[in-house]
């Protein structure tokens, strides 16, 4: 039986993407490691097969990441932490925007499909589990920032739904009990669990849910401005509004400015991802901040763990959240 590139890393105790750093020369990895490496090959009379490796276009090393917007901060961070990865271990990351546009994700996908790159990072992808199940079967595929349900795909995110416990946890504990919330009909994992966050929070603290505190729609940037006219335009207005989005508790909170609401004293507002606008705007916006950065570095390395592995890890990581208060919730 041909000795292959698991067995070497199993003699020198490293991972099989030491080994391959080691193979193509790539400076990025310890002397000792190294050292170990070479012995193990030549203990076990390793040959690299090349021209395999060349047919299944494994010495590409790029990996493309398809994002839906590109001037969202959010995604540039996750990808900042994705080529900071990538770049210590001798790999490019590419991108492409869909703009929430199926066609357009699915083109890009013809990158991995002609093994132009070995593998993809989908950042709120439009494909559904079945299709995503699909094609992690043939290729190296993973999630970051948001799941899809039912999918059996390497998936980097945030706990969405104990995140959102959290910052409504945090309003409770400032006093607020008539707490709004600006969500979506997205069906997307992200959205439908940090709706059932908020649920649970007021839940546990007794607090009745109400149905006409609740305010869906997309996540675009008007959807919070029209949210901010329905909550004013309440009998019995909310204090406090969670969303599930920066971008609509900056629309919500600029409506509510206009409508001479003061924002962080009659109506706190909490909003989630700490996009860069948050520091930027007056008044300065609290948040659920996701570790973009991390997620980013988590997802490519874990990536190429699969594709120099016959095993797939196909586990769903969640990475740490932190509540950041700011002047929209009084700090």
């Amino acid at each position: 039986m041909s000795v292959t590139i698991k067995d070497v890393a199993r003699e020198a105790g490293v991972s099989v993407a030491t080994v391959s750093r080691v193979l193509n020369g790539n400076c990025n990895v310890s002397e000792d490691s190294a050292e170990r490496v070479r012995d193990a090959i030549t203990k076990l009379n390793y040959s690299p097969n090349f021209l395999g490796r060349n047919l299944r276009k494994c010495e590409t090393n790029v990996i493309l990441c398809v994002m839906p917007k590109s001037e969202h901060s959010l995604y540039s961070k996750i990808v900042t932490g994705m080529q900071r990865y990538a770049s210590k271990v001798g790999y490019d990351i590419i991108t492409a925007v869909s703009d929430g546009v199926p066609s357009a994700e699915a083109r890009v996908m013809n990158m991995l499909y002609n093994r132009t790159v070995d593998g993809v990072v989908l950042l709120g992808t439009l494909f559904d589990a079945q299709s995503l199940n699909r094609l992690a079967m043939n290729y190296d595929v993973a999630l970051c920032c948001d799941g899809v349900t039912g999918a059996d795909v390497l998936t980097v995110a945030v706990d969405d739904e104990i995140a959102a416990i959290d910052a409504v946890n945090t309003l409770i504990a400032k006093g607020h009990r008539d707490i709004g919330f600006i969500g979506t009909t997205s069906e997307a994992i992200s959205s439908t669990a940090r709706e059932n966050g908020y649920r649970h929070a007021l839940q546990a603290a007794g607090i009745p849910y109400r149905e006409e505190l609740v305010y869906r729609d997309s996540y675009e940037y008007p959807c919070g401005l029209d949210a901010m006219n329905y909550f004013c335009g309440l009998e019995k207005r909310p204090t406090a509004i969670f969303a599930v989005s920066d971008l609509l508790a900056i629309a919500a909170i600029h409506r509510g400015v206009e409508l001479g609401v003061k924002i962080g004293e009659e109506i706190s507002v909490m909003g989630f991802d700490n996009i860069s606008m948050c520091e930027m705007m007056l008044p300065t916006v609290s948040t659920v901040e996701q570790p973009c950065e991390k997620m980013g570095e988590q997802v490519i390395s874990k990536l190429i763990e699969n594709i120099h592995s016959t095993v797939k890890d196909n586990k769903y990581y969640t990475v740490d959240h932190k509540i950041i208060l700011r002047q929209s919730t009084g700090d």
